[in-house]
Order: structure tokens, then C-alpha cells, then sequence
């Protein structure tokens, strides 16, 4: 359906409406995927981190514990 009460559009003036009118919707879901993809990316950094802190903590506290007992 065209809306003739205008006359048909030039392709450019096509372009520019398909554009402001599904523009924003593809923009937005551009700017969420990007988002969601760089919080995935830092909750495996921070799970990573969490993780060889907590290995090197159990390492480091029983060398403490036995250090510590020796020491008395």
C-alpha cells in the first residue's frame, strides 16, 4: 500500500524512512548484544580471578598454618 496523498517516494527518501523507522530497534539491540557479550567477558575475568585467588589462598594458608607451628 502505497499512501499516494504524497506521491510515491524517491528511493533515497525510501531508504531514509525504512532507516528512521527501524533504525533505533536495530541500533538498541546492537548496543545490548555488545553489552551482554562484555559483561560475559568480565564475569569469566572475575570468575577466573575468584578462582586462582581462592587456589592461592588454600596454597598459601596451609604453609601458613604448618609456618606457624614450627615457629612456636
Amino acid at each position: 500500500m502505497i499512501p499516494l496523498h504524497l506521491g510515491a517516494l524517491h528511493p533515497v527518501e525510501q531508504a531514509l524512512t525504512l532507516i528512521l523507522a527501524f533504525g533505533p530497534f536495530a541500533l538498541l539491540g546492537l548496543v545490548a548484544w555488545l553489552r551482554r557479550r562484555a559483561d560475559r567477558r568480565e564475569d569469566a575475568r572475575t570468575e577466573s580471578t575468584a578462582t586462582s585467588q581462592t587456589d592461592s589462598r588454600v596454597g598459601s594458608h596451609a604453609g601458613s598454618h604448618a609456618g606457624g607451628h614450627a615457629d612456636r
